[in-house]
């Protein structure tokens, strides 16, 4: 059992970036597969896809599952300059997993404690792009990261090849099943421990 994670899921995991956005009212940057970034207002969360009311004037439907990850507009120039690129994953020319069971998934287990914690992370996603920063809060369908300097990103669970920290340990569930970090973290509490 990890300490503060069902309070955590009950505030936050049934949340989502896009309702956030649609709050804000403000221009949002969104990178969609295909390498394609679109700058514009979200004008309508519909429940698979967008309505982005584009600079243009004009209104564009996305289907969520083409937004890899978004950020404020005012963060464009910081952000472009954090995030690298993987050249080899990059060149497998990896298309949206349409099938949740084939997406790399990365359990909330894993996510909890690299987020109490404040480990450095380092996340792939499938077309190549490496985000790195600090887990500042996740939801059943993102993830948000604080780059340098405090930069907010976020990033579509959908999207994500690969998660792992400096020393390159992974944090897939794949990889996570078997090995459990979560049980080394100071947040984790044995279910058999007594209380005081």
């Amino acid at each position: 059992m990890l300490q503060g994670l069902r309070e955590y899921l009950d505030a936050e995991y049934n949340q989502s970036i896009f309702s956030r956005v649609l709050e804000s009212k403000a221009q949002w940057m969104f990178h969609l597969h295909g390498h394609r970034v679109i700058t514009g207002v979200l004008d309508d969360n519909q429940p698979y896809d967008l309505a982005i009311l584009l600079d243009t004037g004009q209104e564009e439907q996305i289907p969520k599952l083409h937004v890899k990850f978004l950020y404020p507009v005012e963060s464009a120039d910081p952000i472009q300059r954090l995030i690298k690129i993987d050249k080899k994953l990059k060149s497998k020319s990896l298309e949206p997993i349409l099938a949740p069971s084939q997406r790399h998934h990365i359990k909330n287990k894993t996510l909890y404690p690299l987020m109490q914690e404040k480990h450095v992370v380092f996340f792939n996603l499938l077309e190549g792009e490496v985000v790195r920063g600090l887990v500042t809060g996740f939801t059943r369908y993102d993830i948000t990261v604080s780059m340098k300097g405090g930069v907010p990103l976020t990033i579509l669970r959908h999207s994500i090849f690969d998660l792992r920290n400096k020393k390159g340990r992974c944090f897939l569930k794949s990889f996570q099943d078997i090995h459990r970090d979560w049980k080394t973290s100071p947040v984790y509490e044995p279910e058999h421990a007594p209380k005081p």
